[in-house]
């Protein structure tokens, strides 16, 4: 009988209290089903491309409550790729990014607001050039469902602008105006852990 009681009172309690029903996916890097790219004006004559090959996170997703998910990613900067070696080694300099002091950028969520059924917009705090600052990203849930190992998966595509300057970093000053605005393009297939 007292075993039935307790039994019930879990029971009661549990039906009073919320689940938590977000699941927390890691980034898929190891199936590189996620990429970290972006693009620049180049002079103001074409774009410039490229990507962070190294980079880590995991996020959270209730498809039934979307605005409260939170993502965290971390970004080696010295895994930058444009396809182009002496560029590479230029960009990665104390010219630029001077990924010998500022090794690594990083971006921990505060916020969600939804702005479709699919569409939303990110707000977070973005640590770069050893400077934090809010960073606005505009997300969108491409989709969800089990693969075909046994997992479950959630994908999403992000794009932001990033404004360097703001982080002390002012590319216009060698590059010209153009140079003012990076736009950010991320990929973000996240198996369910």
């Amino acid at each position: 009988m007292k075993n039935a009681l307790l039994l019930l009172l879990v029971l009661m309690a549990s039906m009073t209290t919320p689940i938590a029903l977000a699941d927390t996916y890691k980034i898929d890097i190891e199936g590189q089903h996620a990429f970290v790219q972006f693009r620049v004006k180049h002079l103001g004559y074409s774009w410039l491309y490229g990507r962070f090959d190294n980079f880590t996170g995991q996020f959270t997703y209730d498809p039934e409550q979307p605005e409260a998910s939170t993502i965290s990613v971390t970004v080696d900067m010295t895994s930058l790729d444009s396809d182009h070696a002496e560029r590479d080694k230029h960009v990665r300099s104390a010219d630029y990014l001077n990924v010998g002091k500022y090794g690594t950028a990083t971006f921990q969520s505060t916020g969600v607001e939804m702005t479709g059924e699919k569409t939303a917009r990110l707000t977070g705090d973005l640590t770069f050039f050893g400077t934090t600052r809010p960073l606005t990203i505009d997300v969108e849930h491409i989709g969800g469902g089990p693969d075909p190992w046994g997992g479950y998966r959630q994908g999403f595509e992000v794009r932001a602008v990033l404004k360097p300057a703001d982080f002390g970093l002012d590319l216009t000053k060698k590059l010209g105006p153009s140079t003012a605005e990076v736009e950010l393009m991320l990929t973000v297939e996240g198996i369910r852990m």
